[in-house]
């Protein structure tokens, strides 16, 4: 999607009243409202591209001004569309259009610079920036993915002199992502000219890219089979063997006969979906087919992203979010895999969705159409949030309808606790989450479970695991508020039990005061020393589990009762959003991923003394 496009030479037919025309269009396909500066970007910016392309004899290329990159909010400047002139063929320019006059390097780096109008916040380079938007539309527009030759980039500061950002200029430029400056107009001209043929209307260009089936490319595909699938911890055992044979198998179906199936794949904690998940993705892509991996979980997804794509940082862009398909064109892919599918919400929609798709229309039917094979896996017992509707009867109800067929498989075995599907069952029992009522943990040498006098003593084991060489975590209920750093990047110590103290983990994308970003605290060490939440602990698993049970599940008189004035989750403040009885239920599932979390084992503490007193009597 383009707010506005227009030929170099149409351009005089709105320039009087640019900003105007481009305010009226992004209130229309956003809903949002241009900011003050984007109004003086496009009124001081476009004007300068504009004439350089003139004066570069180039009146027929087409400008997207504001090309929103697919399955993505990021908007580059202007995509310029035309005829190249050595080849003949479409030929595409991604410009980056700055003000900025000064720019320096910050610190030592290469990568990021800081300057003025930021107040020394760094940013990353731009020709950096620009060659992202180039490697992300080669990878999900199609129509480029047999030339990837067809697309350059550039950053043009048209306000700057070399010597006012000569830091910028340690970067080597290429292809893909160079910068120019206003002193180098001519150069630029000269640049635009190896891209675009003179006399020639780009209009046919820009119709090609504007009409670009999205899905993966398949040099994104070869990445992802290299990165994903070749990697020796993804062995599948029986059940999840079925499981990824079966979808196989759906998408081959699909491919030959032209049909659609919805492949739901349950399972408890450690029942081995996300392992099925990156798997199916690596196969696919090593088959060519065009295949994404979408989470409800922020968390989740970057590192994934970080994880999978270490060493090749475009196949990144394979892990995408539920909220990414909400103009996604029906059965564009292949296969959609879907982990973490009981995240899935009601609808897409948030304050920040562009107005067109403000329809009301349930996610998991934008999901449902994303693709040929639709593959959810999912634990029911999962559901921790309001909103959230993943569960086997709302999928298969909105696939009905639809004409549909939807093939259940249920997963078994485990993976996780240390492979003891009893303490799974115990877990769920103890809460009243499965009927048979709670009963004395036996001695199972495959998963410890002990109950901690105090959070001194949980933190003390927890802390001799870490020194043995586990992984380990410390989570609790969400009944502490949650404080924002202070000014000089220390953490304040929300969570209180007597006289211990501890910050909550991070809420941020950024580290600060040596803790990881609220997304890598259960896999980065320096996670150790803050308490996790259910948001940063769901989808992960570390050796040993240590879990504080807050005020708000309690033990009286035989039975379990929820406090809902205790706790503090933004989430659950809505009473009409959230009956007593629906937080009930998710308090107890809360609690119930906490503490399957461990692979080894885990160690509980109740803040209630009663509750404490039931613990140990059952431990």
């Amino acid at each position: 999607m383009t707010l506005y496009r227009t030929s170099v030479t149409g351009f005089s037919a709105v320039e009087h009243r640019l900003s105007e025309v481009l305010a009226e269009q992004m209130a229309i396909r956003t809903g949002q409202s241009a900011s003050p500066g984007e109004r003086r970007s496009w009124e001081r910016s476009l004007p300068a591209l504009r004439a350089d392309l003139l004066d570069a004899g180039l009146g027929g290329v087409e400008m997207l001004i504001e090309y929103q990159l697919p399955l993505t909010s990021k908007r580059a400047d202007v995509v310029l569309a035309g005829r190249h002139p050595k080849t003949g063929g479409f030929s595409y320019l991604v410009v980056e259009l700055k003000q900025w006059s000064h720019a320096t390097r910050f610190e030592d780096s290469d990568t990021l610079v800081t300057i003025e109008e930021y107040h020394g916040r760094p940013v990353t380079h731009p020709a950096l920036q620009v060659k992202d938007y180039c490697d992300y539309l080669l990878g999900f527009a199609t129509a480029l993915s047999d030339d990837p030759n067809s697309v350059a980039g550039a950053a043009y500061l048209h306000n700057a002199t070399d010597s006012g950002v000569d830091d910028l200029f340690r970067l080597p430029g290429d292809d893909l992502g160079r910068v120019f400056t206003g002193q180098r107009r001519g150069e630029f001209q000269d640049f635009l000219r190896t891209r675009f043929l003179a006399s020639s209307s780009g209009a046919d260009a820009a119709d090609h890219l504007m009409n670009s089936r999205i899905a993966p490319s398949k040099q994104l595909l070869a990445l992802a089979a290299q990165e994903v699938q070749q990697r020796e911890m993804f062995t599948l055992l029986d059940e999840q063997r079925d499981a990824y044979n079966y979808v196989l198998h759906a998408v081959e179906r699909a491919r030959r006969s032209n049909t659609k199936t919805a492949v739901i794949v349950s399972g408890g904690p450690g029942s081995g979906k996300s392992v099925i998940a990156l798997s199916l993705l690596g196969e696919l892509s090593r088959q060519g087919r065009s295949v994404l991996h979408a989470t409800g979980s922020r968390s989740f997804t970057q590192t994934l992203r970080k994880v999978a794509g270490r060493r090749a940082p475009r196949v990144q862009k394979m892990f995408q979010y539920f909220n990414s398909f909400m103009a996604a064109t029906p059965n564009d892919l292949d296969a959609l895999i879907l982990d973490e599918a009981h995240r899935i919400r009601e609808t897409s929609a948030s304050r920040w969705t562009r107005a067109e798709h403000r329809t009301g229309r349930p996610q998991v039917e934008e999901l449902l159409d994303a693709a040929r094979v639709p593959v959810f896996l999912l634990d029911q017992h999962q559901v921790v949030r309001p909103g959230e509707l993943g569960t086997v009867e709302d999928i298969r109800g909105h696939a009905s309808p639809r004409g549909i067929d939807v093939v259940e498989i249920d997963l078994d075995a485990q993976f996780r606790c240390g492979g003891s599907q009893e303490y799974v069952m115990w877990v769920q029992r103890l809460l009243e989450l499965e009927p048979g009522g709670a009963t004395t943990w036996g001695m199972d040498p495959n998963f410890q479970v002990s109950v901690a006098d105090d959070p001194y003593e949980m933190e003390a084991y927890l802390r001799s695991k870490l020194n043995d060489g586990y992984s380990a975590r410390l989570a609790a209920g969400y009944c502490w508020p949650w404080s924002d750093p202070r000014s000089d990047g220390t953490l304040v110590p929300d969570v209180r039990v007597g006289e211990w103290t501890r910050p909550w983990n991070l809420k941020g994308d950024r580290s600060v005061g040596g803790a990881p970003a609220a997304a890598l605290w259960a896999s980065d060490p320096a996670g150790f020393g803050q308490v996790g939440c259910i948001y940063t602990a769901q989808g992960f698993e570390y050796d040993y589990a240590g879990v504080i049970v807050g005020p708000d599940l309690v033990w009286r008189d035989g039975r379990w009762v929820s406090v809902r004035s205790a706790n503090k989750d933004p989430d659950f403040r809505n009473l009409s959003k959230v009956g007593d009885g629906d937080f009930d239920r998710l308090v107890r599932n809360v609690y119930k991923v906490l503490l399957t979390r461990g692979m080894r084992g885990v160690v509980l503490y109740s803040t209630d003394r009663r509750t404490q007193e039931r613990l140990h009597d059952l431990i």
